[in-house]
C-alpha cells in the first residue's frame, strides 16, 4: 500500500466538495475535474526522470533540464476524456492513448469496446487517467492491457477511489503508482463509491441517465 498517494492540499479539499455536491451543474463540475486533475498530475510526475542539457538565456549560457521518458496518458472512455486536457498542459509532448470499456450494469463488470493501441513503441510511463476507482475491474484491464503492449511503468490517477478498488489494486499490481484525491470506504449494492459523486461520466458530459 505504499505506492499509493493520497494528495493533500486545501484546494484538493474545496473543489472535491464541488463535483461531490449533486447541486454543482455540468459546467462548474468539469472545471473542478480539471483543477483536481492538475493537482494530481503535479504530484504523478514529481520525479520523472531528466536529463541536462546546455542552453544560452539572453544572458549567458547554463544547463537547464528537461525530461528524458516518453510519457503516455491513456484516458480510459468516457469520463477518462474530463482528466486529459490538465495532464496534457503538464506534458505537451505526451502521447495520448484511449481504452474504451463501458460497464455492464447487470453485473458491474467492465466490458471493452475500443482498442487502438499499437504493436510497439509503447512509452517508458503510462498515466492511466479515470475519476471514479470503483471496484478495480476497469484499472485491472486497462493495466494488464499496458503490460501486454510493453509499457514500463504504470500510475494510476483518479480523483476519488474506494478502499475495496485500491485493495484490489495494490494486491494484483504491488508495482503500480496510485495518485488520488480522496478515499472512500465502500461500495453500494450497485457498486458505486459511497459516499463519492455518482457516475462522474454522466455528469461530466450532461447525460443523466433514468432510473
Amino acid at each position: 500500500m505504499s505506492l499509493v498517494h493520497r494528495v493533500e492540499h486545501p484546494l484538493i479539499d474545496h473543489h472535491l466538495c464541488r463535483i461531490r455536491d449533486a447541486a454543482t451543474p455540468p459546467s462548474e463540475f468539469r472545471a473542478a475535474v480539471n483543477r483536481l486533475s492538475m493537482i494530481l498530475g503535479v504530484s504523478a510526475t514529481v520525479d520523472l526522470a531528466t536529463r541536462p542539457r546546455k542552453i544560452t538565456t539572453p544572458i549567458c549560457e547554463t544547463t537547464g533540464y528537461e525530461l528524458s521518458v516518453h510519457v503516455g496518458i491513456v484516458p480510459i472512455l468516457r469520463a477518462g476524456l474530463g482528466m486529459v486536457d490538465p495532464i496534457l498542459e503538464l506534458l505537451p509532448d505526451a502521447s495520448v492513448w484511449h481504452l474504451g470499456l463501458y460497464r455492464n450494469e447487470e453485473t458491474a463488470e467492465p466490458v471493452g469496446y475500443y482498442d487502438k493501441l499499437p504493436h510497439e513503441n509503447a512509452p517508458n510511463i503510462a498515466m492511466v487517467v479515470d475519476p471514479m476507482l470503483a471496484t478495480g475491474g476497469s484499472i485491472d484491464l486497462v493495466i494488464r492491457r499496458l503490460q501486454r503492449w510493453g509499457v514500463d511503468e504504470i500510475r494510476v490517477l483518479s480523483l476519488i477511489a474506494s478502499q475495496p478498488g485500491i485493495d484490489r489494486v495494490g494486491r494484483d499490481f504491488p508495482d503500480v503508482k496510485l495518485f488520488v484525491a480522496a478515499i472512500d470506504p465502500e461500495l453500494n449494492e450497485r457498486s458505486f463509491i459511497v459516499p463519492g459523486l455518482g457516475d462522474a461520466g454522466d455528469r461530466i458530459f450532461d447525460t443523466p441517465q433514468n432510473g
